[in-house]
């Protein structure tokens, strides 16, 4: 074999050649992927996800998620950014979290969800430095999990990552009832935070650890709904369902049952032979499959229709429902809470239809007025009155749907767990916090703006005020009155 023998300095061009392309190589796809990754960032903790390259994650209100909640995080923002001056690292956080970059498959709308961040942020102001000051301060971040909530594990993943460096104790918020918002629950549960969500009645959403509601569930509000039919003085001796059966909406399959449940009594009947009439929200032809029913409902003639679904349904319904076939006008139409997540428009054309409609809210600023002070706290009242904070920060946003006073008791609840826990010895635990939600019964009921609040074992309120509302033709709700599943609501802490 012959030996080649190359001279040193071809040796050394080649040695350079070689670590140059590598160097090269490697500086092109660092540059590439940090590129793709800078492309992917809207702001520390927010970052493009999903098809449609929704900004989700977690900000403290430097990263505004969508124009018209400019407003709000500006002055979340501005709280931050004072607690973190002024308590240095004694103040814990907490997070709302919900779908904030919404899309025409959410049944929340623009204006519900801002409304829950007007709502929480009234909370962190009156625990920081308002009438309900308590240790320690609190820093509100706001999360955003994506239209449905695709993208929950992006945004509970970098929830969890701040557990240390932003001292997150606890969760709030939480969404509506979706199997998507449940598997967050639980992934957050895990990590042990404490959770508490505002707006959230599914049934079967309950005995998780360190979970708990300030709402109460759709048996609830179908019992309280049933107790105020059979006493309102008004005659509704039979009833049918039409209920979403889409998979997924927890809503609505429990609130339907709960009604068959709670409302046949010796005086008052389900229609027969199908008490239950159903249409699949899922499909394209949802819309279709309405307008056949309110056929059937001529046929069957009840006096009440109770309506478990969404709101964003239940306005295709009552159009279906006024263009019905028969003279028939003897319906009245009932159903839940996610009534008030449609905005005023949407409700003043559900409204236009003629036909009456009656739901559980769960929450009205009448609630304290017209109930003379038996069921809401006094000061938390005054702050969604005509002069309260809410009117002053945001004087063109309504209160009626109750979304602000929901997210103002989630945070409240969180924010008591943690002034509970509280020793002044130094770090406390989102499990910590959770252990509090407990103690909060007897004397120690929490006084929220949509009641007093017990927390059951299985982290319901127990006896939780549920407010009957009717639709006006203006698109607002007019107080009726107060109900509970057993008709009366949990009293002040004596």
């Amino acid at each position: 074999m012959v030996r080649i023998e190359w001279p040193l300095h071809v040796v050394r061009r080649i040695v350079l050649s070689v670590v140059l392309a590598t160097a090269l190589a490697f500086g092109g796809y660092f540059t590439v992927s940090w590129a793709r990754q800078a492309g992917e960032r809207c702001a520390d903790g927010v970052r493009k996800q999903g098809p449609a390259n929704e900004c989700v994650g977690v900000t403290d209100g430097s990263y505004v998620f969508a124009h018209h909640l400019g407003d709000v995080e500006a002055k979340i923002k501005a709280e931050n950014d004072r607690v973190a001056k002024e308590a240095g690292g004694d103040y814990v956080s907490i997070a709302y979290m919900t779908t904030l970059t919404l899309t025409g498959d959410d049944s929340n709308s623009d204006e519900s969800v801002r409304h829950e961040l007007e709502g929480a942020y009234l909370a962190q102001y009156r625990h920081n430095r308002g009438d309900a000051r308590k240790a320690p301060p609190v820093r509100l971040l706001i999360a955003n999990t994506g239209t449905q909530s695709a993208q929950w594990r992006h945004t509970v993943d970098e929830l969890v990552a701040r557990t240390k460096a932003d001292r997150l104790v606890a969760v709030t918020g939480l969404g509506p009832s979706t199997a998507a918002n449940l598997a967050a629950i639980r992934e957050l549960s895990r990590h042990r935070l404490a959770l508490v969500a505002s707006t959230m009645t599914a049934d079967n959403i309950k005995n998780i650890k360190n979970f708990v509601r300030v709402t109460p569930t759709n048996s609830d509000e179908a019992r309280a709904a049933a107790a105020y039919l059979k006493t309102s003085g008004t005659a509704y001796p039979t009833a049918v369902v039409v209920q979403d059966a889409a998979q997924g909406n927890l809503y609505a399959a429990t609130l339907g049952k709960a009604f068959r449940a709670a409302f046949p009594d010796a005086h008052h009947t389900m229609i027969r032979p199908k008490p239950t009439m159903t249409y699949d929200s899922s499909l394209s032809s949802w819309e279709r499959e309405l307008t056949e029913i309110t056929s059937n409902l001529c046929a069957t003639k009840p006096q009440l229709v109770y309506f478990a679904g969404r709101g964003i349904h239940l306005t295709r319904f009552l159009d279906a429902l006024a263009s019905r076939s028969c003279d028939w006008d003897g319906f009245t139409v009932m159903t839940g809470d996610d009534t008030t997540n449609l905005t005023v428009e949407r409700l003043r054309d559900a409204a236009s239809d003629g036909i009456p409609v009656l739901y559980t809210g769960l929450a009205h600023p009448d609630m304290y007025r017209k109930e003379q002070g038996r069921v809401v706290d006094a000061k938390a009242a005054v702050a969604f009155g005509p002069g309260g904070e809410l009117a002053r920060w945001f004087p063109t946003d309504r209160r009626d749907d109750g979304q602000a006073m929901m997210a103002h008791d989630a945070v409240l609840t969180a924010e008591e767990g943690a002034s509970l826990a509280d020793d002044g010895q130094g770090h406390i635990s989102g499990a910590e916090v959770a252990r509090m939600f407990q103690q909060m019964r007897d004397f120690h009921k929490l006084a929220g703006a949509s009641g007093f609040i017990v927390f059951g074992d299985d982290g319901s309120p127990l006896r939780k005020a549920v407010p009957i509302l009717r639709l006006n033709k203006d698109g607002t709700s007019a107080f009726v009155r107060v109900s509970a599943a057993n008709g009366s609501p949990q009293p002040p802490s004596t």
